[in-house]
């Protein structure tokens, strides 16, 4: 008979589980109390979308949209696109749902995404992010709440310490018209020196070599002009409502003048939340204003501004949590009261206590093996005079809440 081969995890996800789960849960538990303080709803939206959701808000030409996208054509002949990250969905679920009657509407959200990219430590094809999104507010006064909301979760994470916001600005469409315009003439200049990666950008996407890794593009890029000579005056006024409004929350920043998102329809601030504890892969948070997205994507031009965090990320970097606790450790040592010891975990785990019991195994080796797991309690079951006998032992917990809850069981006694 051939053997059976064993399934294996694909490549670029994972299996979560103790202590991995434990920081996972613990960065979600905390997000969600965080959001709860600022009042932002939580909201969900399907795992899968038309591509054309990513499509069209990604950019046809960027990495997620022609490297990175898991893409297939589902049995009715549609092209369908599990989603590589939350904003385009959320924008289009704004437009189909009618949710501009809501705005401005404040949202969070969290979950799995999809990219397929090399993974390393940190990074995998089916990853998790946080995301919180404000739609329908064109006031810096929302890109600041969202920085602050950010800036307290980290700081509730216990990460915040070597954290830091790197903060720019794109400018409305009159200054980033501008200055693509000012970006394209430096980059012409020097074509002959850039590398392959930022001669396709400059077609494209010129503003994405001003990030570029390469060796060859940083004296280039970094000579290249800043957007600060070619801001409007409403947009440096934007600007400065925003770092106003960190400097009043006691949010520390520190500007970035490189700090760019390629796309069109991004416009005023762009943000990162970066350290130097996870190696290359240094953001730990990032965003930016979206005005343009909604527009893009068929609906009426709306103001939008969100980030997004990875889960992965986060938990990597938080202390480890403890293993929940085992209140009352309910032990059989007599099997003629396996009865008894199953109402008695039953009554404790409704009176909303952690309970577990143990009545497998050696009878004699029962009580011991509960004794080194150090439960807060321990409550061992036998038989004396053929009625039930209990002994509690309370280490740690509240000994009359306990016995209040055994005081109400109608004990069995012992069975043959």
């Amino acid at each position: 008979m051939a053997r059976i081969q064993t399934p294996q995890r694909i490549r670029g996800t994972q299996d979560i589980f103790g202590e991995d789960q434990r920081r996972f849960a613990a960065v979600l538990e905390v997000f969600d109390r965080v959001r709860k303080l600022y009042c932002f709803q939580r909201l969900e939206i399907p795992i899968f979308e038309a591509t054309g959701v990513f499509a069209r808000s990604m950019g046809e030409t960027s990495d997620v949209v022609s490297k990175e996208m898991y893409t297939f054509e589902d049995r009715g002949g549609d092209s369908i696109t599990l989603r590589p990250e939350f904003t385009a969905g959320i924008a289009r679920a704004y437009i189909s749902e009618g949710w501009q009657q809501f705005a401005p509407l404040k949202v969070v959200t969290s979950g799995p995404v999809f990219r397929y990219e090399r993974p390393q430590k940190g990074r995998y094809r089916q990853f998790h992010q946080i995301d919180a999104e404000i739609l329908g507010a064109p006031e810096p006064a929302a890109d600041v709440e969202l920085l602050v909301l950010a800036d307290q979760l980290l700081k509730e994470l216990g990460i915040a310490e070597g954290v830091t916001l790197q903060l720019n600005t794109l400018g409305d469409a009159a200054t980033r018209d501008a200055w693509r315009t000012a970006l394209v003439a430096h980059f012409e200049a020097h074509k002959g020196e850039l590398s392959e990666d930022s001669l396709a950008r400059l077609e494209k996407n010129p503003l994405r070599i001003l990030d570029s890794k390469d060796p060859r593009d940083r004296p280039i890029a970094d000579s290249a002009p800043d957007i600060d000579a070619y801001l409007t005056d409403e947009a440096a006024a934007f600007f400065k409502a925003v770092t106003d409004g960190l400097d009043a929350a006691g949010v520390a920043w520190t500007r970035n003048a490189r700090l760019v998102r390629g796309l069109d329809y991004y416009r005023h601030t762009a943000f990162e939340f970066v350290t130097d504890r996870l190696g290359a892969q240094g953001t730990v948070l990032a965003g930016g204003r979206y005005d343009g997205l909604i527009g893009s994507l068929g609906g009426p031009e709306t103001a939008g501004v969100g980030w997004a965090a990875g889960v992965e990320r986060l938990a990597m970097l938080i202390e480890e949590p403890k293993a929940a606790a085992i209140q009352v450790y309910v032990v059989v040592e007599d099997d003629r009261v396996q009865a008894d010891g199953v109402r008695a975990v039953s009554a404790l785990r409704r009176a909303g206590l952690a309970a577990e019991l143990l009545a497998t195994g050696s009878p004699r080796k029962r009580f011991d093996k509960a004794v080194k797991s150090n439960p807060d309690a321990l409550l061992s079951l036998g038989v004396t005079d053929e009625a039930t006998s209990k002994r509690l032992k309370v280490n740690v917990g509240d000994a009359a809440a306990i016995e209040a809850v055994l005081g109400n069981i109608a004990w069995g006694g012992p069975t043959e």
